[in-house]
């Protein structure tokens, strides 16, 4: 463990588990704080909308499970403090800032492709947010079969030449986190919107934006102060909670 591991914050790492964020949702009613749980291997590990996440041996898969305390849309804010997060600490590992960006609304992207994604569930009851599972996954050394029309994987070590293993990967991600995350509770969402931002892809292009029952195409202009996508189209600019953005 790294000497700059954060205060009061747990490690578990697994050689084998079915998903680490499912992991983090059978051991979260026993934590008294948080805990980043990595994994060597997932079984069943998922994305976004309930996608299989394809995880090679080599590539990081872990979860940070936390109490973060809040209202929904609030704790769902913290998928911009990873992505940002994230972002840096490949940027630590590899010294290469022009190489990363950060797509709407939490992958990272590696030379336009897609190295990253970030996975939120919330573990609880009701109206409010027991625990929060923030699931991550990055293409170390291995880049999976992409879906059709979507952004191709690639992996850190085809595209740079670093290799680096999971563990190292979370001595660097875990203080990084915190940090942001710190940010965030200080100092509310305005500087982390504003840090996003400053690393966006495709910011001032135009994208498609699907939901699950309509697609809209525009201008990217940014993200508003719930970090809703702002899409600039003919007649309006419209708000987009929730989509899949893909790039014209």
């Amino acid at each position: 463990m790294s000497s700059n591991w954060p205060d009061g914050v747990g490690r578990v790492i697994l050689p084998e588990i079915d998903s680490t964020n499912a992991e983090a949702a059978r051991i979260a009613p026993t934590l008294s704080g948080p805990v980043w749980i990595l994994a060597h291997r997932q079984t069943k590990g998922r994305g976004r909308r309930g996608r299989e996440w394809r995880d090679p041996a080599g590539n990081f898969a872990a979860t940070y499970v936390s109490r973060p305390g809040g209202p929904p849309d609030q704790v769902a804010l913290r998928s911009f403090v990873a992505a940002l997060a994230l972002d840096e600490a490949l940027v630590t590992l590899t010294g290469r800032p022009e190489s990363f960006a950060i797509k709407w609304p939490n992958d990272v992207l590696l030379h336009g492709g897609k190295l990253a994604g970030i996975l939120l569930e919330s573990i609880g009851h009701g109206a409010q947010v027991g625990h929060l599972a923030i699931g991550i996954g990055v293409n170390l050394q291995h880049a999976p079969m992409g879906e059709a029309g979507a952004v191709p994987p690639v992996s850190l070590m085809a595209e740079t030449g670093i290799l680096a293993t999971p563990e190292a990967f979370l001595d660097i991600l875990a203080p990084i986190y915190a940090r942001w995350d710190h940010q965030l509770a200080t100092f509310g969402f305005a500087p982390i919107r504003q840090a996003w931002l400053n690393r966006a892809a495709r910011l001032g292009q135009a994208v498609i934006a699907r939901t699950v029952s309509q697609t809209y195409e525009g201008t990217f202009a940014g993200i508003d102060s719930s970090g809703a996508l702002l899409l600039q189209m003919p007649q309006e600019l419209r708000a987009i909670p929730a989509a899949d953005v893909y790039f014209s």
